[in-house]
């Protein structure tokens, strides 16, 4: 079940970009949060908020843009912070995890000395938008000894359809879009 916090207008941060990175893509561009350190600490504030009492014991983020969040709720928490990164940039032993774009494939990896053994990873991105990236790293996570009892986004895009890719896993998400 998603719960969208809207206490915050987070909408005027966010940027709507027309035909990027192709024609006909509305892309929702999170670096103006980034701009503006009052909406940037709304976030991580209220994700804290959202997180604090749940169990959580580690957070797993999605390069690029999911580290930028992970990293400080990480520091507030006091749990560790997993990298999910493309294929390659990642030294010693990597799990691998491939997944279907929209027209091609792409590959995703963490190192499975990283993962805590039966614990629970909170997996956390900007966007939420088809879900095949999320869904990858759901299914490494696991194969890693995880669980992954919840997905965060800050935005969230489920015009795109990511339920049918992310099943009934709790969704988070701070700003929801329902339509383009």
């Amino acid at each position: 079940m998603e719960n969208v916090i809207d206490t915050f207008n987070l909408d005027a941060y966010i940027r709507k970009i027309p035909d990027f990175p192709k024609k006909g893509v509305l892309f929702y561009d999170i670096t103006g949060i980034l701009a503006e350190p009052k909406a940037f600490s709304y976030c991580i504030d209220t994700m804290v908020g959202i997180y604090r009492e749940k169990r959580i014991d580690a957070v797993g983020a999605i390069e690029a843009r999911g580290f930028i969040f992970a990293a400080p709720f990480a520091v507030r928490l006091g749990i560790p912070l997993i990298l999910i990164r493309k294929k390659g940039k990642l030294p010693g032993k990597t799990l691998r995890q491939k997944y279907q774009l929209e027209y091609a494939e792409a590959e995703i990896e963490l190192q499975p000395i990283d993962i805590p053994q039966g614990k629970r990873v909170l997996l956390m991105d900007d966007l939420i938008a088809t879900g095949g990236t999320l869904k990858a790293a759901q299914q490494l996570l696991i194969a890693a000894g995880a669980e992954v009892p919840e997905i965060f986004g800050v935005v969230g895009l489920p015009f795109l359809n990511y339920r049918k890719i992310l099943g009934e896993l709790p969704i988070q998400t701070l700003i929801t879009y329902q339509s383009e």
